[in-house]
């Protein structure tokens, strides 16, 4: 790791961040000589605070990543052998794709910087092309988990509040063309980040040679095509698949509640039929009672699923506000440390959840649980445990 020598003799650890200087392995520059406001509004964190919080997140970071990697991949194997019959296994495998592609990203980007803070002498500026091959296209993807979690929660809406007409409604092609649509409008528009910067080759003085690095394109296309997918992709697209998310999820919750009072109210008069010979008038609800029934376990999923989800995603809500309203607030402005450990604990959220959701389905779906076992050997080893015995 690059020091640096202060004036009362310590040595401050200045890391692999700098993008005003040709020292990549020089966070910031020396503010021991500008006014305590400069130096809080640009350091937030002192040097070894910085060092150390960032190290440590990236530890954390790479543990829950490898955690997503597994257990998305264990999740695709599954829902392949189950086929793409359901429409809910279709938008579960896009989310399973989604999950994993952001571990992979986040793992690639947390490798740079860990290589950075080690003093590797890696032929490329680690922030500027991690920041473009992998921050980037986390942040527009998880728009698009976003947007995907809202559809099954959508689906699910439909399937309690309309249960007859939903099969006609949803299907399984269906299911795949808006999976295709929410990706072409919410990931795609991350390649207008390479219309506003470019990769060069430039010669970098504190390692003596020629390293990749990123100038910005500075023409009024690219600037307007930026300002343009940000303010769609990334502020109007996350906040409202969120809203989404937050009111299909609050109706699953009521209506399950109705539903299950309903059934216990029957359950403890007299059986469902003797209830619809005596009161017609109640078919409706009985049918939809009956129906949720058969699929409660699948909405309970979506609804675990879902609020995962919001946990995780609020934290992300605040930080596209702060985006925002804060105009240096990001990778290169004066809060670029304060933003940079913000994205450390902001990754952490989509991965959990990605890790997260293998347990619900095991225990929430029997399909889901069988083929898993199947697949993982699990029955095996317990019939020939049994067969031991």
């Amino acid at each position: 790791m690059y020091v640096q020598s202060t004036e009362e003799g310590n040595t401050t650890p200045y890391l692999a961040l700098d993008q005003m200087t040709d020292n990549p392995f020089h966070l910031g520059e020396d503010h021991s000589k500008v006014s305590p406001m400069l130096t809080l509004a640009i350091g937030i964190l002192s040097d070894e605070q910085f060092y150390i919080i960032s190290l440590f997140m990236i530890y954390v970071s790479q543990i829950i990543n490898i955690c997503a990697i597994i257990a998305n991949s264990l999740c695709l194997a599954v829902f392949v052998k189950l086929g793409f019959s359901e429409p809910s296994n279709i938008s579960l495998t896009a989310l399973a794709v989604c999950d994993f592609t952001l571990a992979v990203l986040s793992t690639w980007s947390n490798l740079c910087f860990w290589l950075t803070y080690h003093d590797v002498r890696l032929p490329f500026h680690s922030a500027k092309v991690s920041y473009l091959t992998g921050g980037i296209q986390y942040a527009f993807l998880s728009t698009t988990v976003a947007w995907v979690t809202a559809f099954i929660s959508f689906e699910r809406c439909l399937c309690i509040l309309v249960p007859l007409k939903v099969r006609r409604l949803i299907t399984p092609r269906g299911t795949f063309v808006a999976m295709l649509i929410i990706i072409l409008l919410t990931f795609c528009p991350s390649f207008f980040t390479f219309i506003r910067y470019k990769f060069v080759w430039v010669f970098n003085s504190y390692l003596n040679r020629t390293i990749l690095n990123t100038s910005p394109v500075n023409s009024k296309l690219a600037i307007l095509l930026e300002k343009i997918s940000f303010a769609i992709c990334g502020v109007i697209q996350p906040l409202l698949a969120f809203s989404i998310v937050l009111i299909c999820t609050v109706l699953l919750v009521v209506q399950l509640k109705k539903i299950s009072s309903w059934r216990m109210s029957v359950t403890s008069t007299k059986s469902q039929w003797v209830q619809l010979a005596e009161n017609p008038g109640a078919s409706s609800s009985a049918s939809e009672a009956r129906i949720s029934q058969k699929e409660e376990r699948l909405v309970r999923m979506v609804v675990a699923i879902a609020t995962i989800f919001i946990v995780s995603y609020i934290p992300t809500c605040i930080a596209l506000l702060c985006f925002v309203v804060f105009d240096e607030f990001n990778m290169f402005g004066v809060y670029r440390r304060l933003f940079t450990v913000s994205g450390y604990m902001l990754s952490l959220g989509q991965p959990i959840s990605g890790s997260v959701n293998i347990l619900i389905y095991y225990k929430m779906t029997s399909k889901f649980r069988s083929v898993f076992r199947r697949l993982v050997r699990l029955d095996r080893q317990e019939q020939e445990r049994q067969d031991l015995e």
